[in-house]
């Protein structure tokens, strides 16, 4: 049976044809030393034998008999075209998969395909999949299991003092379920603990991660830490982008009131998140309004309270839209859904009211938003302008805050982030592993949002920093290898972090 990792997997890729797109299959295959330079000459003249398209938007390109002998060890390289390759005789590739097998092992992958090739849904979601992890699932005919936090992974009332005796419960709980290895509570144990704010600290690590996990326990009474207050101790384990969610919620303070006030069951549905159904929109008769976010910090936890705050004050119904990532309409009165709309500067939402004094609402909201919610906003004017309207009706543009302040300081660089997904857990251990080799200190900050600096040895910190493809990161290193360390980045954001 052929082995698929995800580092096999190219999502979101570009071609101009199907040559190309074979092309890049067969790129990839040179590169991960499956086959030798001249096997590209093979699967173009197998397409020329017979099409490799096999159907419900999937080809699978591969060698002659004549060019097996070039095949190294058997591999595939799998690329998703969300804009569909003309692959012949009217048919559309999606998912391109090159092979390279030394005899037929390529018929294992097709009997493997068989659900997806007999599925139009299943092969239709393949195309516009995100997520690394999700889309290997569904083409392996696997299934990914929700994110999950057992009961018993929450601990409170600890009687303890220590620091490391709530870093230990939490690691051990974490290894009874299988989610860590044993490098994993090393690493933890012996390295420091981050202070969350308000009591609250973060513990994580870059090896010996096995699944999606969260462990959390707090202590009866609050105590102190080397100066600092320690009231509960969570312990992340993460290795796909299920968790980013859960981790985003770790830096709202409603999230981080309940952990350090409420129950147990309080504390699973904090971190989790809502389960109740969205909210649906309704255009006939409602007022919607079009804005562009303008913080530099995007919709974090504060704005978007001062929005919900705003939003809160009037009577109508009104719902929320992300539209540049064509999120689900979610409640505008939820501060959890505002938050998991992953709202970064310069994103347009659509806000829809329907009520008595559904005018008064989106007018409101659209001054408070050109106003920043609360913080410094972009000068530079969005792409498009902020509309109101009445069923089709437009009513007016709302005046544009400026201001603008970008700090600067010590041995530092700006780097732009080329990976399709952003930052997400794997990726974002990369660059952590990078950050630690050298002998410096090193934090970095996410300009896009203008976030604070934030440690770039904490694989939490940095996944919690929302980064997206074309995000600036500044990095800022001070110590004997502080160049070193800012030339190491560098050169790993350019190789593309292992992706």
């Amino acid at each position: 049976m052929l082995e698929l990792s995800e580092s096999n997997i190219h999502l979101n890729a570009n071609a101009a044809d199907k040559q190309q797109a074979i092309e890049m299959a067969a790129s990839a295959l040179v590169q991960a030393d499956n086959v030798e330079n001249g096997y590209l000459q093979g699967m173009l003249a197998r397409e020329q034998q017979t099409s490799t398209f096999l159907g419900n938007g999937i080809a699978i390109p591969h060698g002659t008999l004549d060019t097996r002998s070039m095949v190294k060890k058997t591999g595939v390289q799998v690329f998703q075209f969300p804009q569909g390759i003309e692959w012949g005789e009217g048919n559309i590739a999606y998912v391109v998969i090159g092979i390279a097998a030394r005899s037929d092992e390529h018929l294992s992958l097709l009997r493997q395909l068989t659900h997806v090739l007999s599925d139009e849904d299943t092969a239709a979601k393949l195309a516009k999949i995100t997520d690394v992890a999700e889309f290997r699932a569904i083409l392996m005919g696997e299934t990914i299991e929700p994110f999950e936090i057992p009961t018993a992974n929450i601990s409170v009332d600890v009687d303890t003092q220590s620091l490391l005796t709530l870093v230990a419960i939490n690691a051990g709980q974490l290894q009874v379920q299988s989610a860590v290895e044993n490098r994993f509570i090393s690493e933890v144990i012996n390295n420091a603990a981050l202070p969350l704010g308000k009591g609250l600290w973060v513990t994580d690590s870059v090896v010996g991660n096995v699944k999606n996990a969260l462990a959390f326990s707090r202590a009866k009474t609050i105590f102190s830490h080397n100066g600092k207050a320690v009231k509960g101790v969570i312990t992340v384990s993460a290795i796909s982008d299920q968790i980013n969610p859960t981790l985003a919620r770790l830096l709202d303070d409603e999230v981080q009131t309940t952990l350090l006030n409420g129950n147990s069951t309080e504390i699973l549905t904090a971190l989790l998140g809502s389960s109740s159904d969205v909210e649906t929109q309704s255009v006939e008769g409602a007022v919607v309004g079009t804005f562009t976010i303008r913080n530099e910090h995007g919709l974090h936890a504060r704005p978007s309270a001062n929005l919900v705050n705003e939003v809160k004050k009037f009577t109508s119904k009104i719902t929320v839209q992300n539209l540049t990532r064509e999120s689900e309409v979610v409640s505008a009165k939820s501060l959890m859904k505002i938050v998991a709309l992953g709202v970064t500067q310069g994103h347009r939402l659509r806000f829809v009211a329907e009520g008595e004094d559904a005018k008064q609402a989106i007018e409101a909201l659209g001054k408070v938003i050109a106003d920043g919610l609360g913080e410094n906003v972009s000068a530079v004017p969005p792409s498009e302008p902020d509309t109101i309207e009445i069923m089709g009706e437009q009513i007016h543009a709302p005046a544009v805050s400026e201001d603008h302040n970008l700090p600067a300081n010590a041995i530092e660089a700006v780097f732009v982030i080329k990976n399709e997904h952003g930052l997400h857990a794997r990726s974002s251990a990369v660059l952590v592993n990078e950050v630690k080799k050298y002998n410096a200190s090193v934090a970095v900050q996410n300009l896009d949002r203008n976030s604070q600096l934030v440690s770039a040895k904490s694989l939490m910190k940095i996944v919690a920093l929302g980064v997206v493809k074309g995000t600036r990161l500044r990095f800022v290193a001070t110590g004997d290898e502080a160049q070193q360390a800012i030339d190491g980045i560098g050169a790993v954001i350019k190789s593309g972090l292992g992706e």
